[in-house]
């Protein structure tokens, strides 16, 4: 019984960090994936495509890679001191950002033309048509491969153990080889499992919300 509180505290401790990047990387990913989803629909090729190249990079390569990159890279390059959780928020949100980015540029682009044409008739600015009539029906489209990308980050966060990070992957680790048992990388699947059932119950509730909104 003691061990099991020993290893629960520990995990605990883990979560702890895994909230802390998820949440971190929601808050700034989602509205970054925004502006660069507008960013890769531009007109102007010297925004357009720059943009665009960065994101075929970006979901082009490992986000493993992506965090040994900015966690260890500047080390390398001769930069001390760098902190490896504020390397980590960096990898993540860049990674996320431009997922997001294909996921709002997608809904975006699939609204169809006419309502833009039928908003200005209407006397509607740019501004007023997008956040008056195409907003709802975007975030409409986007739940279900939003819920899909927010499982997967709750998953990943486990590789920021990669750079040393101590969130529930390392801490199941370590109880595993100080205290020379294998149970503790099973429980750990548990707290994800439970943070993922948990994100699964909100998305069903915010689905079934907006199921009156049929697009």
């Amino acid at each position: 019984m003691q061990l099991f509180l020993k290893v629960t505290l520990s995990l605990l401790e883990g979560l702890s960090t895994t909230l802390q990047i998820f949440g971190l990387t929601l808050l700034m990913a989602l509205p970054l994936g925004l502006l660069i989803s507008f960013g890769s629909m531009s007109k102007l090729k010297i925004v357009k495509y720059p943009i665009k190249t960065l994101i075929w990079i970006i979901r082009g390569t490992p986000l493993m890679l992506q965090l040994i990159t900015f966690g260890l890279g500047p080390g390398l390059l001769g930069f001390k001191g760098v902190n490896l959780f504020y390397a980590v928020i960096v990898a993540f949100v860049l990674n996320y950002s431009c997922y997001f980015a294909e996921i709002f540029r997608g809904s975006i682009e699939s609204i169809p033309k006419g309502q833009y044409e039928a908003g200005a008739v209407l006397g509607l600015t740019k501004r007023q048509v997008f956040f008056k009539i195409i907003l709802m029906q975007v975030v409409k489209r986007i739940i279900a491969p939003m819920s899909n990308e927010f499982l997967t980050l709750v998953k990943d966060t486990s590789l920021a153990n990669t750079i040393m990070i101590y969130e529930i992957t390392w801490n199941a680790k370590r109880m595993m080889n100080s205290e020379h048992i294998l149970w503790p990388l099973f429980y750990s699947g548990a707290f994800y499992l439970a943070f993922c059932g948990i994100l699964t119950l909100i998305f069903g509730y915010i689905e079934k919300k907006l199921s009156y909104y049929k697009v």
